[in-house]
């Protein structure tokens, strides 16, 4: 009897430690990606020099450097999975699509209500880039007649211009036995008349039929030449004056009434919008740049790290970082909303800034006087 005792309170133990067993299992199963206890993590990234960086396959910059040493700390394996927008990294993060954002995220709170934030490493803020010189190119001095109202009054010479090589042809058919019968052939030979008055300021050559009443009305036509000739170099010479004194952008008050560009879906893309800034969104920095050359956008607007390290690193882009920093922001890495990997990120993160890792990656990536 004893023995059979033995035996069924045996056999209970047995069966309540497979049942803790299978518990303690599903538990760890339902753990899942992005939680402690050694799963393997998604890593979502957005590529952003010199923060997240690519080559072919392997990702490498300051802010993936870091993530992987807080990585090997906590003894958690990862993969990586790359998205176009800071805004796609973001709604995947809070969509549990990833486990945790790492890139140059900056923290806001319109993110903050999608997901959470990381202990911030890195401050960042805005800065303006804009191209090496100045611009005053054909269509810049374009534009720049209309702006000031000098095309309507080129539109109404012109027109005087028709009006005179019409007039004057009629007026030598009628008087000149030598002036060409045809009419397109007497409107040509106006039509150069007139535009020599008007574009050297020089008497034309021609017969004085009417004496001393004909060599006073071509001193009138002289006079009138030389006038639309200066009122034209002026006011073209005015314009470009104005380009050249206006199109240097030294901060952001000079971004009025200009198009400037920005990445898609970054912190300065919200900031243009909500400043009323005329802006093209890009996908990428290389985009922007191009966009830059072509002078279809005045300036890039963007995290000051990221312009200030590829004009760095490229010298001969023809661009430069100008102003001061605006719109000073922190960057940090972020995870959905309730994960428990949040906190040992954020304790990993406050041991790298103590132990001096972050300005490590700092002087790798900026330079010793960043």
């Amino acid at each position: 009897m004893r023995c059979a005792c033995l035996r069924a309170t045996a056999t209970i133990l047995c069966a309540l430690a497979f049942v803790v067993l299978a518990a303690a299992l599903g538990a760890r199963a339902q753990n899942g990606p992005g939680r402690p206890g050694g799963e393997p993590v998604t890593v979502g990234v957005h590529v952003s020099p010199p923060f997240v960086m690519k080559d072919g396959a392997h990702f490498d910059g300051m802010a993936i450097d870091l993530w992987e040493e807080l990585a090997v700390r906590l003894g958690r394996p990862y993969a990586y999975r790359e998205y176009d927008t800071f805004g796609d990294l973001v709604r995947a993060t809070a969509a549990g699509e990833v486990d945790v954002a790492v890139s140059n995220l900056t923290v806001t709170e319109q993110r903050a209500q999608q997901i959470d934030f990381t202990q911030p490493w890195f401050d960042g803020g805005l800065r303006i880039m804009v191209g090496s010189g100045p611009r005053a190119g054909f269509w810049d001095v374009l534009d720049g007649l209309s702006d000031s109202g000098y095309l309507r009054y080129y539109a109404w010479i012109a027109l005087v211009i028709l009006v005179a090589s019409v007039l004057l042809t009629v007026f030598d058919r009628h008087f000149d036995k030598d002036f060409p019968r045809r009419w397109r052939d007497g409107f040509a030979e106006s039509f150069y008349t007139v535009m020599q008055v008007a574009t050297t300021g020089r008497p034309p050559s021609r017969k004085n039929l009417f004496g001393w009443v004909g060599r006073i009305w071509q001193g009138l036509w002289l006079v009138a030449g030389v006038a639309v000739l200066a009122f034209v170099t002026s006011s073209v010479t005015s314009v470009m004056t104005t380009l050249a004194l206006t199109s240097q952008i030294h901060g952001i008050q000079d971004l009025a009434g200009r198009t400037v560009g920005v990445l898609r879906d970054s912190v300065a893309h919200e900031y243009v919008r909500r400043t009323g800034l005329d802006h093209r969104a890009f996908l990428s920095l290389e985009e922007a740049v191009a966009a830059l050359g072509e002078g279809s956008i005045a300036a890039i607007v963007e995290d000051a790290p990221v312009l200030e390290y590829f004009a760095h690193t490229r010298p001969g882009a023809g661009v430069r970082v100008v102003g001061p920093l605006f719109e000073p922001d922190k960057y940090a890495f972020a995870t959905p909303h309730g994960s428990d990997l949040r906190r040992p990120l954020t304790v990993q993160l406050l041991a790298a800034h103590e132990r001096g890792d972050i300005a490590r990656l700092r002087t790798k990536y900026f330079g010793s006087g960043s």
